[in-house]
């Protein structure tokens, strides 16, 4: 593809600027999209604590973890067949898959076939990272950097309306509504989808998957996240967990000397090895995957009921914790769409250290104050603008790395790495947790000092995220990349 450009003029300018109906309809479906995913873990996370009870189970961390497992899998295919057969074709194609498993989840009579579902539903996991993609492709360039940011605002929006629906969800219907809620939302994600988004232009010139690449690449993290899944229950230390990441982490092993050699390869390995990108992924997903994570905490916390030496949750109502935890929605919304505008006049590197910085001291905060609703109006206050910042800057600075043709398969590599991080940092979470917590009737309990623990070790790893910015390399503002090729 040539970067060629011609000047042009004076309409053309102004309808680059401002977003035509097409476009809006565009990003309706493609926002829809990108919400599809923290909606599900929102509901289902709001679910969790009744679940657990329901099904008298300890291993309720699968019930939000679960799609990451194929989503993981699925990911290097789907990043691949996006550059060659079109991200709207897969988007579609994945996000079907996740119907299938929502419904599923929904009638399960039994924990393993609701996990079953759960699992399967993580396949539009991967749609996600093809709409950043997207994008790139099908607005206008001065309006892309504007278009990620609304975009990242999804999680800022689901944050607002959703623990509000998903309150009277759990409060009237019970963790089946959810379920259904989640069934519904896929079907209306997957008609705008087909109705509304165009397909992107942009193709990759091989034709051939990576078929072994791909296994290896995505059944190694997969057999990583499980291994990882299961090491609070088998023992950190237990030759199953060791024999589970072992093999992950040699099955990525081959996948670098494999991948040098293919003639078509899924990943190429001069788009990782360049520092502006694989800093980008790093220091990004770090904190991204960290910040995702929080949830695990605030939403266990606040629903786990009270009781005296055996569970110090706040025991209260969802639609109380919706109340809230509305404030940090609020902020994230706003510092999300301000993040478009702000990234094509400041160093998004700044960007991003400013919210990783916002989001450490507000869950340093929070591990200390985290039993008043006062408590929770101030994390909102200090972490609310930098998860915004974080999220919203995240695509930005990836459009900033790479060419129009690399695209989906970086958003889709940092998506793996997010995602194998969150799922790390979210399981030692509910480790850390449990060190100060009660098993009684089949179900985990947990006092004040886990709860101070967790937030203590996503702030952590916010902080390591926070560092690790200092590698990026400066790199072109977005509205001087090329993009905007379908406007």
């Amino acid at each position: 593809m040539s970067s060629t450009e011609t000047a042009p003029d004076a309409s053309q300018a102004a309808e680059g600027t401002r977003f035509s109906s097409r476009h809006l309809l565009a990003l309706v479906a493609l926002l829809w999209t990108v919400a599809l995913n923290p909606i599900a873990g929102l509901l289902s996370g709001t679910s969790q604590a009744e679940v657990a009870v329901h099904f008298r189970t300890t291993q309720i961390a699968w019930f939000t973890l679960g799609g990451a497992l194929l989503g993981t899998f699925l990911t290097p295919f789907a990043m691949k067949a996006a550059a060659m057969y079109g991200k709207k074709r897969v988007m579609v194609v994945a996000t079907s898959i996740g119907l299938l498993g929502d419904v599923i989840a929904a009638v399960a009579t039994d924990y393993s076939t609701l996990i079953a579902g759960r699992v399967i539903a993580g396949a539009y996991g991967a749609t996600v990272f093809i709409a950043y993609a997207l994008a790139r492709d099908i607005f206008p360039r001065k309006l892309v950097g504007t278009a990620s940011g609304v975009l990242a605002a999804s999680i800022g929006l689901v944050g607002l309306g959703g623990p509000f629906l998903s309150a009277w969800l759990i409060d009237h219907h019970g963790f089946r509504g959810a379920l259904w809620f989640i069934v519904v939302s896929t079907a209306v994600c997957l008609l705008l989808q087909l109705l509304c988004v165009p397909e992107s232009p942009v193709r990759e010139a091989a034709r051939r998957m990576d078929w072994i690449g791909g296994l290896l690449l995505g059944g190694g993290l997969s057999a990583i996240v499980y291994g990882i899944g299961e090491g609070s229950a088998w023992g950190w230390t237990s030759g199953k967990t060791l024999t589970w990441i072992g093999l992950g982490i040699l099955a990525v092993l081959l996948f670098l000397p494999f991948e040098s050699r293919a003639a078509d390869p899924l990943l190429p390995l001069s788009l990782i090895k360049r520092r502006r990108v694989w800093t980008v992924f790093l220091a990004a997903s770090v904190g991204a995957g960290a910040t995702f994570a929080v949830g695990t905490v605030t939403m266990i916390l606040t629903l786990m009921p009270h009781i005296p030496t055996m569970s110090d949750g706040l025991g209260w109502s969802a639609t109380k914790s919706a109340t809230v935890q509305s404030p940090i929605s609020v902020l994230v919304i706003v510092s999300a769409i301000v993040t478009g505008w702000l990234a094509r006049r400041v160093d998004t590197r700044i960007l991003l250290a400013t919210g990783g910085a916002l989001t450490t001291v507000g869950y340093v905060v929070a591990s200390q104050l985290h039993t008043e609703i006062w408590h929770f109006v101030l994390l909102g206050l200090i972490s609310g603008p930098g998860m915004g910042l974080v999220i919203a800057v995240l695509p930005i600075m990836i459009i900033e790395s790479v060419a129009p043709e690399e695209q989906a398969l970086a958003n889709g590599s940092q998506w793996l790495i997010q995602s194998v991080i969150q799922v790390v940092v979210s399981q030692l979470v509910f480790t850390v947790m449990a060190q100060d917590g009660v098993v009684m009737k089949g179900t985990q309990f947990y006092l004040d000092g886990g709860y101070s623990g967790g937030f203590l070790l996503v702030a952590g790893a916010c902080g390591l995220g926070t560092l690790l910015v200092a590698l990026i390399p400066k790199a072109r503002r977005t509205d001087t990349v090329e993009a905007g090729q379908a406007a």
